[in-house]
């Protein structure tokens, strides 16, 4: 090949960076407002047979410019992957939609598959989000496996308005036998706070592909957070969640450990800067020592941590032969703790995988200002509550952390005694944790279910009577106890819609399909057993029994596990329905 042939090649292939099927421009600083400043782009992606590819990272693209580009891009059906993060530098907020919205629409005529669609670094907000609603709906994304938006302000508004469009998408998609199977999601600062990032949650559940999730600096709460560990229990394949620089507080702490026991693919955890506390930490420290048997990163950095939870930590990872490393820098251990973490590690021959220690804030010397936070959390979550029981709750829980301040209880922080927490239960219920909410449990949990939502009260119905345990006196009535309270509220409720709880408990049992994809519990005995004392109060409508006993009637596989509480239940519903 002649010298200047060889030349040209570099210089063309410097030019586009290209690999096969990809056409760059990334980093190259052009200023494109209009049609004339895109002429050269445009006649190689028209020229470009078999375009996957298209890189405009480092530019600028006005409305006009994407517009040429969009009308090059109309007959590309190989085209896969849109590399379009900080491509509107400069531009008024006003342009991004229209040029989204014009490159959407493009790849829509073009029947294009995508797999990648970047557009991090692009500060649209809301809009810019709207700007993309109507392709994240359309079968042109129903391939997408990653969806890269960091850094693009999406806000509240935003968030809410992607997780529609993922579910959408979902829905249609599965309708064609091809169900959205999103792999890598990236929403860090966005500022999505706890209802977008709620809303997000529904999408992942729903998804239940996802393999790595990162959504730092987010300001997310423990309500976000927990609605979060709930989700990505239901993404099994799940290998990378960074949630770094979020608060999670104790509670986000206990959920989202309880969350981890679900995923054994996990290799990187990443709760930097999330306040998780030494509650939260022996939690996780908990599920670590259980499972997680690939972990390889475990990031805790900037939690709050004590020494005593640190050491939990540290020994929990003791037979991780895939670790790599384990943050735990910017805690509160003190010079001591440091020292007993760092010995720890050395004498499980991991010493070289314990990160820093240098930025550690020295043991704790006030918890007052920890105990007025954790007071003014549970005040919120406990809102409907009277005070002065609840003032009275705490004084006995004091007594209760005197005693075991030895071995503080995972679910407790030991810095803070706190009222009963209702939302731990609900999210992942238990005999135990049912009857620590004491005698008020009924009250507890009636107050905070949304009974005029049919499907979250059966949910509910669900999780309460998972724990139902026919051996148990104390376990049994006070799941019947609180099932009455929840159901009695609800059918009270002038708003409530008693077949629509039926029909959402039976979608949940796994006895119907849902047009929303949703996922039926594990059915349990619990399940039934609660079910057939239900169905014989005077608070359950009669016209409802006939439904329940023809589906108890059917062989059904969901209820295999069940058969004795089955034929229980049957029998019961069978009487009834004679009676009437």
């Amino acid at each position: 090949m002649a010298t200047d042939d060889v030349a040209q090649l570099a210089d063309s292939l410097a030019k586009a960076g290209v690999e096969e099927g990809e056409l760059s421009y990334k980093g190259q600083g052009q200023k494109l407002d209009d049609a004339q400043s895109v002429e050269e782009i445009v006649k190689e992606i028209q020229d470009f047979e078999g375009l996957q590819a298209l890189r405009l990272e480092g530019n600028t693209v006005g409305v006009e410019a994407a517009q040429a580009i969009a009308k090059a891009l109309e007959n590309k059906s190989t085209f896969k992957q849109c590399y379009w993060s900080d491509m509107f530098t400069g531009r008024l907020r006003s342009e991004i939609p229209p040029a989204l919205n014009s490159l959407g629409d493009a790849l829509m005529l073009a029947g294009a598959r995508l797999t990648v669609l970047d557009l991090s670094d692009n500060a649209f907000g809301p809009d810019g989000v709207k700007g993309i609603e109507k392709l994240l709906k359309s079968s042109t994304c129903h391939t997408l496996q990653e969806l890269r938006l960091n850094n693009c302000g999406m806000g509240i508004g935003g968030g809410k308005i992607l997780a529609a469009s993922l579910t959408q998408c979902h829905k249609n998609s599965s309708a064609e036998n091809c169900p959205l199977s999103l792999k890598v999601f990236v929403a860090g600062r966005n500022r999505l706070e706890n209802d977008g990032a709620i809303a997000l949650a529904q999408a992942f559940q729903l998804m239940g592909s996802l393999e790595e999730i990162h959504m730092p600096q987010n300001g997310i709460n423990h309500p976000g957070v927990t609605a979060l560990a709930t989700a990505v229990q239901h993404n099994p394949n799940l290998r990378i969640l960074n949630l770094n620089d979020n608060t999670f507080t104790d509670k986000g702490g206990i959920a989202m450990a309880q969350a981890l026991k679900h995923l054994s693919n996990i290799q990187v955890i990443n709760f930097g800067d999330c306040l998780v506390r030494p509650a939260g930490a022996i939690a996780i420290a908990e599920t670590v020592s259980e499972g997680l048997p690939i972990l390889k990163e475990l990031n805790l950095s900037f939690c709050e941590i004590t020494e005593e939870a640190a050491l939990k930590v540290a020994q929990a990872v003791k037979h991780k032969d895939t670790l790599e490393k384990l943050d735990l820098n910017g805690n509160c251990l003190g010079e001591d703790g440091c020292k007993a973490v760092q010995d720890a590690m050395e004498e499980m021959n991991m010493g070289q995988r314990l990160g820093s220690l240098s930025d550690d804030e020295g043991e704790p010397e006030d918890d007052d200002e920890d105990e007025e936070d954790d007071e003014e959390d549970e005040e919120e979550d406990e809102e409907d509550v009277d005070e002065e029981e609840i003032e009275e709750e705490e004084e006995d829980d004091d007594g209760e952390e005197e005693e075991e301040e030895e071995e503080p209880k995972f679910s407790t922080p030991s810095s803070a005694p706190k009222p009963p927490d209702v939302s731990s239960f609900l999210s992942f219920p238990s005999p135990d944790k049912l009857l620590k909410l004491g005698d008020r449990r009924a009250y507890l949990i009636e107050q905070r279910v949304d009974v005029t939502d049919a499907m979250k009260t059966a949910e509910a119905f669900l999780k309460i009577s998972s724990v139902y345990k026919d051996d148990n006196k104390e376990v049994k009535d006070a799941v019947l106890e609180s099932v009455d309270a929840l159901l009695k509220k609800a059918y009270s409720s002038p708003s409530f819609q008693g077949f629509s709880f039926v029909s959402s408990l039976l979608i949940l049992l796994g006895l119907i399909k849902s047009e929303d994809k949703v996922k039926p519990v594990l059915v349990v005995p619990g399940h039934l057993q609660a079910l057939e004392h239900v169905v014989q109060q005077d608070y359950f409508p009669k016209e409802n029994v006939a439904v329940l006993e023809a589906f108890m009637s059917r062989n059904n596989k969901a209820l295999d596990l069940c058969e004795n509480a089955r034929i229980l239940l049957q029998s019961t519903l069978q009487s009834l329905k004679s009676q009437s």
